[in-house]
C-alpha cells in the first residue's frame, strides 16, 4: 500500500527507518538520494494510522545546506540519528563530505537536536572528537554504538597544499561515554558531542599492490545482533564488515570484504598515535582494533552500491558481485574467511541496498523494478510487486519492520496534476505473503 502521498519527496534510509516498536517510519524530504545539501525536513509517519508527525528542521536552510537526511531510528528507544550539515553552510561554504556531522532527535521532544559525534577542526584537537564529517550512521544491534563513514576536514585542506597528501574516506564508531567537550569557535564550525567517537579503519594514500592495504573503506554493517563466533570457539562481540579498496599486482583497483574486530573500550591510542591525529596526519586508530580481509576473489565486489549486510547470529556477510553471467547476484562468505556462496539466482541483477530479514532467513531487494524476497535456504525467489515502469521506479533499499511482518520502500509516483514523479513510501504486510 502507499502510504504517503503529498508533493514533495519522502525518502527512507537504507536499513532501521522503523521506530523499535514498528509503529514509526522516519524519513526525510528528498526528492533524490543526491539532494542532501537542500533537504531540510525530518518526518515520520505512523504504520497504522498513517498520521505524520514533524520531528526537525535546519535553521537557514539554503539551497547549500546545512542540509539534513538518511535517518535511522534506534533498535532500542525512540531516538532517530541523522546526518546533520554544518550549522554554517551555505552558498560560499557548502555542505560537503567533510562538513557533517551526526545528530539525534528523542521522538518525545521533537526540534531538540542531540550532536552525537563531537566536531574540532581547531588545533589542538580534542580525543573522541572527530575534524570532518560522519556519514550513513547505523546502529549496533544494542542500539549502544554507531558506526559510520567518514572524511577528514584537515586532511582535506592539507591536500590542496600538498598533492601527496589525500582525504581518504574510512570507518568510524561512536560509543556511549562521558560526553566530549570541544571549545566553541565563532564561526560554528565546531560542536560538541554526546558520543565519544573514533576512526576505526586504517587507510594508506598508496597501497602496496597484491597488499590487504587500502585506501578507501566505505559502506559497512554490524556484524550480528551481538557480534560472531571465531573459529576458535570464541565470540566477538563487537565487529564491523565493510567494503575496502585494494590493488591487485598489477595496480588495478579492486573492492574486497574485510572485517574490523573491535575491543570493548576504543578510547585507548597506540603509543604515538592520538586518536584524534595531528595537523599533518588523519586520525588514528585505537589500540586492539583488528583489520583483516575476508575475501580475494578474482574481480571483488561488483554491481551498484550497497552497504554490507549480516545475518543476526552473524554468521553471513552478504555483498554483490556479478555471475558467471554478468548478473549482480547477492553472495555471502563467513566473518572468519572461507569459501563464498551464492545467494541469489535471479535471471536479472539486485538494483541496489538489500537487508536480511530478522529471523535471517530472508533477503529483501529491488530488482526487475520489482520488490524481491530471496529464501537464502533454498535459493528461491519471490517478486512480491509488479514491474514498475521506468518513471514510477522503486528506488532504494527494501527495509524489513523489526518484527519481520512488513517491509517498506521507496517509489516514484506521478502527481495526475502536475505530471510531476515524487517520491513515497510504500509498505507491504505480510500474513502469506512475504
Amino acid at each position: 500500500m502507499q502510504i504517503t502521498y503529498n508533493d514533495g519527496g519522502h525518502t527512507i534510509y537504507n536499513t532501521q527507518c522503523f521506530s523499535f516498536d514498528d509503529q514509526w517510519i522516519v524519513y526525510d524530504t528528498r526528492n533524490d538520494d543526491s539532494l542532501i545539501m537542500s533537504t531540510g525536513n525530518l518526518l515520520m509517519i505512523n504504520t497504522h494510522t498513517f498520521e505524520i508527525l514533524e520531528l526537525y528542521h535546519t535553521q537557514n536552510q539554503t539551497p547549500s545546506g546545512p542540509g539534513l537526511g538518511a535517518a535511522s531510528f534506534s533498535p532500542t528507544g525512540n531516538r532517530v540519528l541523522f546526518i546533520h550539515g554544518v550549522r554554517n553552510a551555505n552558498e560560499s561554504n557548502p555542505y560537503g563530505f567533510t562538513r557533517r556531522t551526526g545528530v539525534a532527535i528523542d521522538i518525545e521532544h521533537p526540534f531538540c537536536p542531540i550532536f552525537m559525534d563531537a566536531r574540532d577542526v581547531v588545533f589542538p584537537f580534542t580525543p573522541g572528537a572527530l575534524r570532518g564529517g560522519t556519514h550513513a550512521h547505523t546502529w549496533s544491534g544494542d542500539g549502544q554504538w554507531v558506526s559510520f563513514t567518514y572524511n577528514d576536514y584537515i586532511m582535506e585542506e592539507l591536500g590542496k597544499v600538498d598533492s601527496s597528501v589525500k582525504d581518504l574516506r574510512t570507518i568510524g564508531v561512536m560509543v556511549p561515554r562521558q560526553a566530549v567537550d570541544v571549545p566553541l569557535d565563532f564561526a560554528g564550525e565546531n560542536n560538541s558531542g554526546e558520543m565519544f567517537s573514533v576512526v576505526v579503519a586504517k587507510v594508506t594514500e598508496n597501497p602496496c599492490p597484491g597488499s590487504d592495504e587500502i585506501d578507501k573503506a566505505f559502506d559497512e554493517g554490524w556484524i550480528g545482533v551481538n557480534g560472531y563466533q571465531k573459529s576458535d570457539g570464541s565470540w566477538q562481540h563487537r565487529a564491523l564488515a565493510f567494503q575496502g579498496k585494494v590493488k591487485n599486482g598489477d595496480g588495478t583497483n579492486k573492492t574486497e570484504v574485510f572485517v574490523l574486530d573491535l575491543p570493548n573500550d576504543l578510547t585507548k591510542m597506540n603509543p604515538g598515535q592520538p586518536l584524534e591525529g595531528t595537523t599533518a596526519s588523519r586520525p588514528n586508530v585505537p589500540a586492539g582494533v583488528i583489520q583483516r580481509r575476508v575475501t580475494h576473489t578474482q574481480n571483488g565486489i561488483m554491481g551498484p552500491r550497497h552497504w554490507l549486510r549480516t545475518t543476526p547470529d552473524g554468521k553471513v556477510i552478504a555483498f554483490l558481485s556479478k555471475d558467471d553471467k554478468g548478473i549482480v547476484q547477492v553472495f555471502s562468505i563467513s566473518p572468519n574467511g572461507g569459501m563464498i556462496s551464492q545467494l541469489t539466482f535471479n535471471d536479472h541483477s539486485v538494483l541496489g541496498a538489500f537487508n536480511f530479514s530478522p529471523n535471517g532467513e530472508q533477503l529483501a531487494y529491488l530488482s526487475n523494478n520489482s520488490v524481491y524476497i530471496t529464501d537464502i535456504n533454498t535459493g528461491k525467489s519471490k517478486q512480491i510487486t509488479p514491474c514498475y515502469s521506468e518513471e514510477e521506479r522503486p528506488v532504494g533499499g527494501v527495509v524489513w519492520s523489526n518484527n519481520g511482518g512488513m517491509v517498506a520502500f521507496n517509489k516514484y509516483v506521478k502527481n495526475s496534476k502536475t505530471l510531476k514523479f515524487f517520491l513515497q513510501i510504500f509498505l507491504l504486510k505480510s500474513g502469506s505473503t512475504l
